[in-house]
């Protein structure tokens, strides 16, 4: 699966989101209204390109991206990880993030697209939740 195609499949399965640019690199957040402050805009999936981060998944490699996903600690509990930060296709914890819940791919393949759904609509319906939730507590402090 390359860069594009993961864009389309994110931004079809998940409703609201919206991405942003930077440096070659996709950050996916869930503002349907395209008016969340910049402080609310967290991130439920990224996509990153390069070693600027980060140089632990040695992404400078050619034609090597890492998917980021921010999930459940449930969820993080029950998958099987690679231990080699460098596979590819391969469900890995973050290398930085690891201790919230994140989850990360180098070139999803065959071996990962299976789940990939489920994994990110669970980050997109937890990031859609902090958001509605957000907005309920903006709107009751509001009246």
């Amino acid at each position: 699966m390359d860069i594009d195609e993961l864009r389309r499949r994110i931004l079809a399965g998940c409703p609201g989101a919206v991405v942003l640019e930077a440096a070659g690199d996709l950050f996916f957040v869930h503002d349907p209204h395209g008016d969340l402050p910049d402080e609310r805009k967290q991130p439920f999936a990224t996509i990153v390109t390069g070693d600027r981060y980060d140089d632990v998944s040695d992404l400078d490699r050619p034609g090597v991206f890492r998917l980021n996903l921010g999930v459940s600690k449930a969820r993080y509990a029950q998958l099987a990880f690679g231990a080699d930060l460098t596979a590819l296709d391969e469900f890995l914890p973050h290398p930085i993030y690891a201790g919230r819940h994140w989850i990360c791919v180098l070139v999803p393949g065959s071996r990962t697209t299976g789940l990939l759904d489920d994994l990110i609509a669970e980050a997109h319906g937890l990031a859609r939740r902090k958001v509605e939730n957000w907005r309920a507590r903006r709107a009751a402090s509001d009246t």
